[in-house]
């Protein structure tokens, strides 16, 4: 453990402005718990302006925020170097970048961030492809395994404006599944509440529940095969893992998805070559934070995905 032996007294800038004091220290004081954090502010030792605050307090430009002496845990791993294959490979998946914003078309199997034991994960990799950039957060995830369209904030103001859309459910976000069977054309929009369940390992698990929260997907039928269906999903709402638990609850599981899937349906496939789940964030349209300009960005499927769709075309009778 090493500690932060001195008070710090840091002023809000009009691009920190914005956001909790509690999210504010926690990406402020790296390696410390968030216990600690709630119990710093809680015991009045994080002042803001010589007054004592709460977790929820939003910061202002100009606050003088008065951090103490903590103890930080050491970080084991070393930083992500830049020189790794996986950091370099990141930037051939750069889809569109400016000032304010980077788009990414996130490769499956790569987790958005490290943590969980994983030390790599998307946005290490930019911070460390880009260590001039004194700003970089995720506007909203992908799960490891789905691939496809990510945004990535580099102002603190323009990850506020583009939650804001996210809030008002003004960003669209279209998704490409291949699904079991045969989807009927009249299953346009799923609505089912999703509960998500934390088991003992860690591991996540969202199911359809009256006790979950209100969950909503659209969907649009994009070809049909044999004993698929690709399928175009919408996500109106975006809990975790909503597409994977909306189309099983429809009777028809994405293939090769590991927890909700169907092994049968898996087997029928694997002369295609797919090995990974067929879920893919392929286009997103939102306003540009600065710009006001509308946007619409599309990510190209993979080798893998293309390959599948190949072999499955190849069959039709």
């Amino acid at each position: 453990m090493k500690t932060q032996n001195q008070v710090q007294f840091i002023d809000i800038s009009d691009d920190e402005a914005g956001q909790r004091i509690d999210n504010f220290l926690l990406a402020k004081l790296k390696g410390v718990p968030k216990s600690m954090i709630y119990r710093i502010i809680r015991k009045g030792e994080v002042r803001v302006n010589k007054g004592r605050i709460k977790p929820e307090y939003k910061l202002i430009a100009g606050d003088q925020v008065r951090v103490p002496p903590v103890r930080v845990a050491e970080r084991e791993e070393a930083p992500v170097s830049a020189k790794l294959d996986k950091v370099s490979a990141l930037a051939d998946c750069i889809l569109y970048e400016d000032d304010a914003i980077l788009v990414i078309n996130k490769p499956s199997g790569t987790a958005v961030h490290g943590g969980s034991g994983l030390s790599f994960g998307v946005i290490e990799g930019l911070r460390a492809l880009r260590p001039e950039a004194r700003f970089l957060e995720l506007v909203h995830r992908l799960d490891r395994d789905t691939s496809g369209i990510l945004l990535v904030a580099k102002k603190r103001s323009a990850l506020r404006a583009l939650h804001e859309q996210l809030r008002l459910k003004q960003m669209q976000k279209d998704y490409l599944a291949l699904v079991r069977g045969h989807w009927q054309s009249h299953t346009k929009v799923i609505q089912a509440p999703l509960l998500k369940n934390i088991l003992q390992s860690g591991e996540r698990v969202v199911r359809v529940s009256p006790e979950g929260k209100p969950s909503e997907t659209r969907f649009k039928v994009e070809e049909r095969f044999d004993n698929a269906t690709l399928v175009k999903a919408s996500p109106v709402t975006g809990r975790t893992h909503q597409i994977r638990v909306h189309t099983l609850h429809a009777g028809h599981p994405i293939a090769f998805d590991n927890r909700y899937g169907d092994k049968q349906f898996d087997s029928q496939l694997a002369d295609t070559g797919l090995k990974r789940l067929f879920l893919h964030a392929s286009a997103l349209k939102f306003t540009h934070p600065k710009t006001g300009e509308e946007m619409r960005l599309q990510a190209p499927l993979d080798k893998e995905l293309n390959q599948c769709l190949k072999v499955l075309r190849s069959r039709k009778n």
